[in-house]
């Protein structure tokens, strides 16, 4: 019996939160073959995909997707079947403080590389072009902010983003649906809520407070706290992701959602509750001052701009192509709080930017 035929994905930002979860994800669960490209920035993390690393059908190229000349040799030389497009810029904050880093990674990033891609696709024989597929993996921040406690987003919903970060993914949102209009490259766009799991650059809410509350330093918390998002656990978007680019339609939009509505407040609270329960204050030198690890809640004032409440329709992609997400907030949370107690070394290399020397002493004899 001949063996089914396998893919080859190029991968953007393979080494990012998002991205090494949907690249752990392919090699533990198919043949296919991984080419994980990535420029390595402050979030990006190559220890994050040490369990799949060793794997004959994992590749690491060190490249920024705005350098065509590069792009260009790795299409050539990898001929992928399928590109993941997950490098961006994401944190809401930086994007405020600086902006360009965004307009430079997730606009122009966005159109050098489909340029590259449009090059590769059209040189292709039919047979593989047909089979071609350019899958751009957005967020829900495109859409803005939600009046209602019951709207939700649809992919059907305008786009009014607030931030300069939902602002330049809206921009490639719109290059890769022309270039698909115009061109004819086969695209698929997907738009995910909040993502929360294992090897979360501690920058985002849910790490911070894990880590902080860990070391007894404050919890700061945006205006009241009453901010909604529907979380969604990273796991269940990588398995989301492969099904879209396997089984999805060209020049569809899919929105991938958690059913996980919970105000900012909540979520710190419920992390407060499972470090209480996981790692007693009597057991934590750095808490035993304190009552609860609720006690280092901190409000402070809020940054401009900020959405009050995000939440997704996944009707879409549950009735077309049958995914729903298998942990709900309780148990993924337990698993993310579970997963930082018992990778201490990870937390200390991101805290110390030891982790930033891990392609020289992984890849610098490959290299």
């Amino acid at each position: 019996m001949n063996k089914k035929a396998t893919k080859k994905l190029l991968v953007t930002g393979g080494a990012g939160f998002i991205g090494s979860a949907v690249i752990r994800h392919i090699i533990q669960n198919t043949d296919d073959s991984v080419l994980n490209v990535d420029k390595l920035t402050y979030a990006g993390n190559l220890e994050s995909l040490a369990e799949v690393s060793e794997s004959e059908c994992y590749q690491f190229a060190h490249l920024d997707i705005c350098y065509r000349e590069g792009l260009d040799k790795l299409f050539t030389e990898f001929q992928p079947d399928v590109v993941m497009h997950l490098a961006a810029e994401s944190h809401v904050d930086r994007s405020i403080s600086g902006p360009a880093d965004f307009i430079e990674t997730n606009i122009v990033g966005t159109y050098t590389l489909l340029e590259a891609a449009r090059h590769y696709w059209n040189e292709l024989p039919e047979d593989r072009k047909e089979a071609f597929r350019f899958h751009h993996i957005s967020t829900d921040e495109v859409y803005g902010d939600l009046d209602g406690t019951d709207d939700l987003f649809t992919e059907e919903t305008p786009y009014a983003p607030s931030s300069p970060y939902s602002a330049s993914k809206a921009s490639s949102d719109h290059l890769v649906r022309a270039w698909q209009r115009t061109y004819g490259i086969p695209t698929i766009v997907t738009n995910c809520s909040n993502n929360y799991g294992p090897c979360h650059f501690p920058e985002k809410l849910i790490p911070l407070v894990i880590l902080n509350a860990l070391e007894g330093k404050a919890l700061p918390i945006y205006g009241k706290g009453d901010q909604i998002r529907d979380w969604l656990y990273v796991e269940d978007h990588a398995r989301a992701l492969y099904q879209v680019v396997t089984q999805g339609e060209i020049g569809e939009t899919y929105n991938i959602g958690g059913h996980n509505e919970k105000r900012n407040l909540e979520v710190v609270e419920t992390i407060c509750d499972l470090l209480g329960e996981l790692c007693p204050i009597a057991d934590n030198p750095s808490a035993q001052h304190l009552g609860s690890y609720r006690d280092l809640i901190t409000f402070v004032a809020d940054r401009p701009g900020h959405d009050h409440r995000y939440a997704i329709d996944a009707a879409k992609i549950e009735n077309e192509l049958g995914w729903v997400p298998q942990e709900t907030f309780e148990s993924g949370i337990r698993k993310t709080v579970e997963w930082y107690l018992s990778n201490q070394k990870w937390v200390e290399n991101v805290k110390s930017g030891a982790y930033q020397s891990w392609i020289d002493k992984n890849y610098g004899e490959r290299n």
